[in-house]
């Protein structure tokens, strides 16, 4: 890891914030769901996806669960009624999840029934470890009543991954397996990085085996090179996975991979609580924050 990288992990919590608002601007679309909209229309036009997600985790009442569960169903509404290609990305602390978990589940639950009616699709993203369990529960609830309209996220630097493959395996799966982004204990998480690549590989592959619909979502090319081995050597179709990448990361590897004939969706941001997420993606990819340093010094290199 270089020095600025180093420096950046350890100190983006304390960087003030219209600093960090500087360094994110370009992987957010904007704070209002017109600003998604407009992103995802770009992207389509290109030939990818997208899933949709309101910024905002952790909520502390019921009206503020509400107020994001009315927001997720405009973005549902907007995908059908503007005829995107994109999907729904949600998380369950936004809808509830640690005031009352029941609650939470039947606020997601109006959500997926809608994206039934829709023909659309609803992903539940996976927060921290104490969200883990309620998480995977949801989806296996779900996926029973509405299948094919829910899928949830698999993370490879928790040492749980391959038995919860295995423990749902009972039933068509859709998954998007990314390395995870929470600091959690050693007990919970691989802390090795070369350890988790494995592990990504290690669980991908189980997940072909058992035929699931995995959304590949990783920038590390070390990985992409992994998992293009793994489609050739199952011979995959390509609507049988895709992959995902994070809005303004990478873009010349997005290209390459849609060039290369693969589906490929790109998560879109947005909304005012953009503090939390722009400080955890700066953590994970201290190279965002190289990249808008050189832009603002009009520097080739750093």
């Amino acid at each position: 890891m270089s020095l600025f990288n180093f420096l950046v992990s350890k100190t983006i919590m304390h960087v003030p914030g219209p600093i960090v608002g500087y360094f994110a601007k370009g992987y957010i679309a904007g704070s209002k769901l017109d600003d998604a909209v407009r992103v995802t229309e770009e992207f389509n036009r290109q030939g990818m996806l997208t899933t949709i997600d309101i910024l905002g985790e952790f909520i502390k009442t019921r009206d503020e669960a509400r107020f994001f569960q009315d927001q997720c169903r405009q973005i549902l509404e907007v995908i059908r009624t503007k005829g995107l290609q994109s999907n729904l990305s949600l998380k369950p602390s936004q809808m509830g999840l640690l005031l009352d978990a029941e609650f939470a589940f039947q606020n997601i639950r109006e959500l997926v029934k809608l994206a039934q009616e829709n023909q659309s699709f609803v992903r539940i993203d996976m927060e921290d470890i104490a969200c883990t369990d309620a998480t995977i529960d949801f989806y296996r609830r779900l996926r029973a009543e509405f299948p094919g309209h829910v899928g949830t996220v698999l993370q490879s630097y928790l040492r749980r991954t391959p038995a919860d493959i295995d423990s749902l395996a009972d039933a068509p799966m859709n998954f998007r397996l990314c390395k995870g982004i929470y600091n959690e204990p050693r007990l919970h998480a691989y802390k090795d990085p070369f350890v988790i690549n494995r592990n990504f590989i290690y669980c991908l592959e189980k997940l072909f085996q058992k035929k699931a619909y995995v959304g590949i979502a990783t920038h590390d090319e070390k990985l992409v090179f992994e998992s293009l081995r793994l489609i050739e050597q199952y011979g995959l179709q390509k609507e049988e996975y895709e992959f995902q990448m994070l809005l303004g990361v990478d873009e010349e590897l997005r290209r390459i991979l849609v060039e290369g004939g693969h589906r490929l969706r790109v998560y879109v941001p947005y909304g005012e609580a953009w503090m939390p997420y722009s400080r955890r993606r700066l953590k994970e990819n201290p190279m965002i924050a190289q990249h808008a340093l050189k832009q603002l010094l009009g520097m080739k290199r750093f």
